[in-house]
C-alpha cells in the first residue's frame, strides 16, 4: 500500500539549523519554541470563543549536531549505560534523563538530530501516524542513496534488513513527547556518526544478539555530505506533511 500523505490545510514550517550545539541549549531552545506554540494554541481557542479574528499558528523543524551525549527517555532503564559518572567524564560524555519516550540513546557529530516542533492540530491527531512520518522522511532520504530501509516490527525508528554479513542495523532512532498535540524531541539520524560510542550503552535497550546499529557512511563505505543528506531529509519532510518553508527569522 502506498504511503498516505498529509493533504490537510498547507502550513508554514520555519526551518533553523542550529549546527553542533549543546544538548542542554538544543533542550532549552526546543522547549521554549513548544512553550510558545501551547500559549498561542490556547489563545487562538479565547479568541474563537470571543469571536476575535487568531494568531496564525508557528511550527519549527530543527536540525542540528550535538557534542557526545547520551540520553535516556522516561520509560528506559539506567541499567543500560554501561558507564558510572567517572566513566563519562573519563571519555568526554555527558548524560541526561529527559521526558521524551524511548530508552537510552546516543548523540554525537555526524549524526542529523532532528527537533520538529509541529502543532499536530494544524495537520492530524494520531501520534501513530506522526512517528511513521519522521521514519517515513528517512527511508525516503536513504532510498536515494540506494540503501534499502525498514520498519522493525514491535520497534520504533529505521531499520536496515540483515545480511549475509551483517545482522538487521538501526540507523534512526526516534523518541518523541506531546504535549496539547505539539510535538517535543524526535529523532538521530546516524550519518558520519562514530559507532564505537554506542558501545558505552544498551542502544534503546534492545540486546538481541541479531541486532546493531549503523550509518550512512559505514554503509555505503564513505564519508557522507552532511549539507546534503539534510536537504534531502528538510524536503521529504516538507513533502510528507505538506507544507511549506518560511524565511527564517531566527539566527541559528
Amino acid at each position: 500500500m502506498p504511503f498516505e500523505l498529509q493533504k490537510e490545510k498547507i502550513q508554514e514550517v520555519q526551518f533553523l539549523n542550529l549546527g553542533l550545539v549543546d544538548y542542554q541549549e538544543a533542550w532549552d531552545f526546543q522547549t521554549l519554541r513548544h512553550k510558545e506554540l501551547v500559549a498561542r494554541k490556547l489563545r487562538n481557542r479565547e479568541l474563537t470563543k470571543a469571536g476575535a479574528a487568531t494568531e496564525k499558528q508557528e511550527h519549527f523543524l530543527i536540525f542540528c549536531e550535538h557534542p557526545p551525549v547520551y540520553t535516556l527517555g522516561k520509560t528506559g532503564s539506567l541499567d543500560h549505560l554501561l558507564l558510572d559518572e567517572e566513566g563519562l567524564t573519563e571519555k568526554g560524555f555527558t548524560f541526561y534523563k529527559i521526558n521524551r519516550g524511548g530508552d537510552i540513546t546516543y548523540h554525537g557529530p555526524g549524526q542529523i538530530v532532528g527537533y520538529p516542533i509541529f502543532d499536530l492540530d494544524c495537520f492530524f491527531t494520531d501520534v501513530h501516524k506522526y512517528v511513521r512520518y519522521l521514519e517515513e522522511a528517512v527511508m525516503l532520504t536513504l532510498k536515494e542513496y540506494g540503501i534499502e530501509s525498514y520498519r522493525e516490527k514491535g520497534y520504533t525508528g529505521v531499520w536496515l534488513p540483515a545480511t549475509a554479513n551483517a545482522p538487521k542495523r538501526k540507523i534512526c532512532a526516534i523518541g518523541v513527547h506531546l504535549s496539547r498535540w505539539v510535538t517535543l524531541h524526535g529523532f538521530a539520524f546516524n550519518v558520519n556518526t562514530m559507532l564505537d560510542h554506542f558501545e558505552n550503552i544498551i542502544p534503546c535497550g534492545i540486546q538481541d544478539d541479531d541486532k546493531s546499529v549503523t550509518s550512512m557512511a559505514k554503509e555505503l563505505g564513505k564519508t557522507m555530505n552532511m549539507q546534503e543528506v539534510q536537504d534531502k531529509l528538510k524536503q521529504h519532510f516538507a513533502d510528507l506533511f505538506n507544507y511549506t518553508y518560511k524565511a527564517s527569522a531566527i539566527e541559528a
